[in-house]
């Protein structure tokens, strides 16, 4: 399961970014991590709604950091 290797991978590597507060090296890689849960649901890796539901609370992850960190 290759596939599943690198979404968990990709997954883990972002959420790091985020927890150290790399905004801007997370910013710019979530486009990535986008493009593996889409593809991952294309191909039946994972389901529609749960690449959804991932990309929803990965983009709020780095909202709410982004906003703790501004105020």
């Amino acid at each position: 399961m290759a596939g599943s290797d690198k979404l968990k991978t990709e997954l883990k590597r972002y959420k790091k970014l985020v927890a150290a507060g790399k905004l801007s090296e997370a910013k710019e890689y979530l486009p990535k991590v986008y493009k593996l849960l889409d593809k991952s649901a294309k191909t039946g890796l994972i389901k529609s709604n749960k690449s959804s539901r991932l990309k929803s609370r990965l983009s709020l992850q780095l909202n709410a950091k982004s906003t703790k960190t501004s105020s």
